[in-house]
């Protein structure tokens, strides 16, 4: 089968593939998924990633790269999936949305993750931990290679993935180098052979482009779901192939801010003092915020790991004896459920409600009987706007860079969607504003890039 060149935005909440189709840029629909596959993984336990990847590689021939990697970890990874099957469990694994669906059954019996991307460059991860994310982001590859294949499309052998600017806020440089390996490695497990990357906000640009008649010095905003992204670009027709990419870049910055925090910030200030965290004790003081900052930060593995250690659930049971603090038994169910990623998806459904009407009502009874919430768009605004501040530094960091503002401004990204966030841009940068399509500009103008580099 003859190699295929495709261009693929490893996303936060989202990914997508795209290929050229006719002389233009267009996003792969996947049998299972549409054009967007949800970035959600799901395995019955997390010691049959390992075995599931090893054994679908292996029914192609391809399993050597991979085996040679993992030999020390192989034997006992397929020994625990032997006997999981043998237990009872299915032994395959599940992704977007269909990942969640079985999430749900019993959140408490299976390995869940949600936005992997947001982990890749996470300080502290050992060996073993990164070798883990390194499982999850091959499988999720690999998947996607099937779903292509089932399309009736060639083998897929040549890409473009996007990456952000920085994978995370604290030292950048250690965290990118690590988060752009593990993704290197897991395409090469799977079969990739050439593998190069573009900053997230230039493939937007590049996409842009396309519909421009004449030159112009264009800001591209990207918020994402786990990062924000700005870059300034010399943009004109044809100028793909007309110069150098890197000669048209003006400036550029990124953080680790996006949708997901957006998420965060609403699900602490809105949700989780009905959990009971603004509570006083018995005793004056103020119930510890660690508890409920960890649970709501879906996208830290530390938090997430911090949370639902024993001794969490011990100081919880202990608060709880407290007649003032009823309402943590809430946490206690969070924590002994593991519905952290539930809770966040809570947060999530009603801030996109937020974005078209004055509220929303949030179910929570899965936490506490007959507990709904009534959230308000003025929370929601409140909580929005230091989040909207840090992203505006990064445009005035660009803006400084460039030496001046931008002809226009093209606002992409999941986020971009929001009124809110078109209004505090718009309202500080007198500019004229573009838009394109939000979740697939990335795609496309990674899809671009691709089929100039390997052509």
């Amino acid at each position: 089968m003859t190699a295929m060149i495709a261009g693929l935005d490893f996303g936060t909440s989202n990914c997508a593939l795209g290929h050229m189709q006719a002389g233009k840029a267009s996003i792969i629909t996947l049998p299972e998924h549409g054009q967007y596959m949800p970035s959600t993984v799901f395995a019955p336990q997390s010691q049959m990633i390992s075995a599931w990847l090893f054994r679908n590689l292996e029914s192609q021939g391809r399993q050597h790269h991979y085996q040679n990697a993992r030999q020390s970890q192989l034997s006992a990874s397929l020994r625990a999936y032997n006997e999981l099957k043998l237990d009872g469990y299915p032994e395959n694994l599940e992704f977007g949305q269909q990942a969640l669906k079985e999430y749900l059954i019993d959140p408490s019996d299976c390995y869940y993750v949600r936005s992997p991307k947001s982990f890749l460059g996470a300080t502290g991860l050992s060996v073993a931990q990164q070798q883990q994310f390194e499982d999850i982001a091959a499988a999720m590859i690999l998947h996607l290679i099937q779903q292509v294949e089932q399309h009736g499309l060639k083998r897929l052998q040549k890409i473009v993935i996007g990456r952000p600017v920085n994978f995370q806020g604290l030292d950048s440089e250690q965290s990118n180098r690590q988060a752009l390996d593990i993704l290197r490695n897991a395409a090469k497990f799977v079969g990739i052979e050439q593998v190069e990357f573009l900053y997230e906000p230039m493939a937007a640009g590049l996409a842009y482009q396309e519909q421009l008649s004449q030159e112009s010095k264009v800001m591209v905003i990207d918020i994402g779901g786990g990062t924000s992204d700005v870059s300034m670009l010399l943009m004109g027709p044809g100028y793909l192939n007309k110069f150098e990419h890197q000669d048209l870049v003006c400036g550029y910055s990124g953080e680790r801010i996006g949708g997901n925090d957006f998420d965060i910030a609403l699900n602490q200030f809105a949700l989780m003092p009905h959990l009971g965290s603004n509570l006083t004790q018995s005793n004056g003081l103020p119930v510890p915020k660690q508890p409920f900052t960890d649970a709501a930060s879906i996208n830290s593995f530390p938090a997430q790991a911090r949370f639902y250690e024993s001794d969490t659930k011990r100081q919880l049971i202990e608060l709880c004896k407290d007649d003032n603090l009823n309402a943590i038994e809430g946490l206690i169910a969070l924590q002994e459920q593991r519905l952290s990623y539930r809770l966040s998806a809570s947060a999530e459904q009603a801030k996109i409600e937020l974005s078209k009407q004055a509220s929303s009502s949030v179910d929570l009874s899965y936490l506490r009987p007959n507990l709904n919430i009534d959230v308000e768009q003025l929370q929601w605004q409140q909580c929005a706007t230091k989040l909207l501040s840090q992203i505006a530094k990064l445009a005035d960091d660009v803006i400084t860079q460039a030496g001046g503002l931008p002809d226009e401004i093209f606002l992409t990204g999941g986020s971009a969607s929001s009124p809110l966030v078109k209004e505090f841009l718009s309202q500080r940068y007198n500019c004229r504003f573009s838009a394109g399509d939000n979740f697939g500009s990335v795609t496309h103008g990674l899809t671009l890039w691709a089929d100039r580099i390997y052509q």
